[in-house]
């Protein structure tokens, strides 16, 4: 079996509060290895966007151990962690966070800028990307004058330009009426057979089945992990 590249132990988080402490997630333990695709779901405030800020390095636990790619992610310093968001994971949101005033090839290369990556080589690759994506008549175009759908796509296409391991997607389909939803559901069950790792929170039952496995939580605890019929075929 491949090895994981997400390693949860014991983790756990809380927040301060005029109450006191808030146990966001208690004693949460999980791996998924390299290739899988994974449905977080849980309702709101059951812990599963607290979940996926530590998984995305965006956040810190308070307690357990998170390794990704085998590495102690609490042993990084600021700099190290940039990199490792930067180059090992790759973030697609349900608001999609384009720049309206930059064109599609240019939020699609923007990630390479923090790379050092020559101009010529970042339009280079965000065209390769748009075109994987089904949008290569749209390099110049703004984020405007496309579609929801189509800037989930771009989302996406900025979320692969470093070549990540694992693609965190957070309610990808949330703002996008359920054709356009299963369209881009489609390109992650695509992108999935290439290797890439995907985990993905949803609260949409349908989206979930996508995925091979479905984790849910409850008040900040994993309360089941069970394979879907994807993964039971895959």
């Amino acid at each position: 079996m491949p090895d994981p590249v997400i390693r949860i132990e014991q983790l756990n988080k809380s927040y301060k509060t005029s109450a006191g402490l808030f146990p966001a997630l208690k004693d949460a333990s999980l791996e998924i290895k390299a290739g899988e695709f994974v449905a977080i779901m849980g309702p709101s405030g059951s812990g599963k966007s607290t979940f996926m800020n530590i998984l995305g390095c965006l956040d810190a636990s308070t307690g357990g151990r998170y390794l990704l790619d085998g590495r102690d992610v609490a042993e990084l310093n600021r700099d190290e962690l940039a990199v490792l968001r930067n180059r090992t994971i790759g973030f697609v949101f349900q608001g999609f966070n384009l720049l309206q005033r930059m064109s599609l090839q240019d939020n699609v290369a923007l990630p390479l800028i923090y790379c050092g990556v020559e101009r010529d080589e970042r339009k280079r690759r965000a065209r390769e990307l748009l075109a994987k994506v089904g949008l290569e008549k749209y390099f110049n175009a703004m984020p405007n004058k496309i579609s929801g759908g189509q800037q989930q796509r771009v989302a996406i296409a900025r979320a692969l330009i470093n070549n990540p391991r694992l693609l965190l997607a957070d309610e990808p389909t949330g703002n996008l009426d359920s054709l356009t939803g299963e369209e881009i559901m489609n390109l992650f069950e695509s992108l999935n057979r290439e290797g890439i790792t995907i985990v993905l929170v949803t609260h949409e039952a349908n989206i979930a089945q996508y995925a091979q496995r479905q984790v849910r939580f409850f008040d900040g605890c994993i309360v089941s992990d069970v394979p879907t019929a994807a993964g039971a075929t895959a």
